[in-house]
């Protein structure tokens, strides 16, 4: 796990604060891959917008297909994401 200084969402400045209530949610927060960038709030919204760009854009893969994917990726990688 990266040592990377994360700021909480009760820390969080207005433009931050802004991008955790948009990608975050009410019972898990704002998940720690996303988080990892919160020194750098533009950065955010970059690894925001690619994932759901790989996840949810045009595509010859089913949205199940890819999480599939995504899934075997990290169990070989011994990651819990």
């Amino acid at each position: 796990m990266a040592w990377i200084k994360m700021i909480p969402e009760n820390e969080a400045d207005d433009t931050l604060k802004a991008l955790y209530d948009k990608i975050g949610n009410a019972h898990e927060g704002v998940d720690h891959i996303l988080k990892i960038h919160s020194q750098n709030p533009k950065s955010i919204q970059f690894h925001y917008d690619y994932y759901k760009h790989i996840m949810a854009g045009r595509s010859g893969l089913s949205r199940a297909q890819r999480e599939m994917i995504a899934v075997t990726v990290s169990a070989a990688n011994h990651c819990h994401y």
